[in-house]
């Protein structure tokens, strides 16, 4: 009869102790890949003293032209893959058709010829782009 009456209970509770182990390792391991991801394409931008601008909820468009001069646009898919001028243009058009108050702004490398700058905010006023902003480094 003592043996029936020494069994234990079943436990009721859940043990979250290798939850939070397993949490805890998942965050190490972001923390330390997240700084190691880049996106974009890379450039060298030029430094001046300016202004942080204030972004609204939607997130702008950023256009990047890089010292090679090929353009590069943060929309869809394969954001790293060069397009074409005009190619540039009908997304830029598609977007703002959707979200009229998109912000849009060059990232143009440091060593571009200004003319192709110049060029890309030409062609992005005649699709219809109200306000083109230039992206730079921050002088340290």
């Amino acid at each position: 009869m003592s043996r029936r009456q020494s069994r234990r209970k079943p436990m009721s509770e859940i043990n979250v102790v290798p939850y939070i182990d397993v949490t805890f390792v998942l965050l190490v391991i972001f923390m330390i890949t997240a700084p190691l991801v880049q996106t974009g394409v890379e450039v060298d931008l030029p430094q001046a003293e300016t202004k942080t601008v204030e972004t609204k909820n939607i997130p702008p468009l950023i256009i990047t032209v890089d010292k090679q001069g090929q353009y590069f646009i943060d929309v869809g898919e394969n954001t790293n893959q060069p397009v074409a001028a005009q190619q540039l243009l009908i997304r830029v058009a598609a977007v703002l058709r959707y979200q009229p108050q998109t912000q849009v702004y060059i990232r143009g490398d440091r060593q571009v010829d200004y003319g192709k700058v110049v060029s890309v905010m030409a062609a992005l006023k005649n699709a219809g782009v109200k306000t083109v902003g230039l992206m730079t480094q921050p002088v340290s």
